[in-house]
């Protein structure tokens, strides 16, 4: 997923290779749409990563919103 516009999320080639996290974290972006798609609620990834819950309510929009947008190949 493209999260170049996501203001919550940062790529940065010097932290875990650039792959997209959220800022001020080391936690990739992805991890935290695929724990919710595998059925993790949103106040346990918040648990498990200390990442609040309203900033993985966000991201989760984000990621709702880009795949709405999204053109299939």
């Amino acid at each position: 997923m493209d999260w170049s516009d996501c203001p919550l999320v940062e790529s940065d080639p010097y932290k875990l290779g650039g792959v997209p996290i959220l800022k001020g974290t080391r936690m990739q972006a992805d991890s935290i749409v695929e724990n919710y798609e595998g059925g993790s609620p949103i106040e346990e990834i918040s648990y498990n990563f200390s990442i609040p819950e309203e900033t993985i309510r966000l991201v989760l929009e984000y990621a709702q919103a880009k795949q709405k947008t999204a053109v299939p190949a």
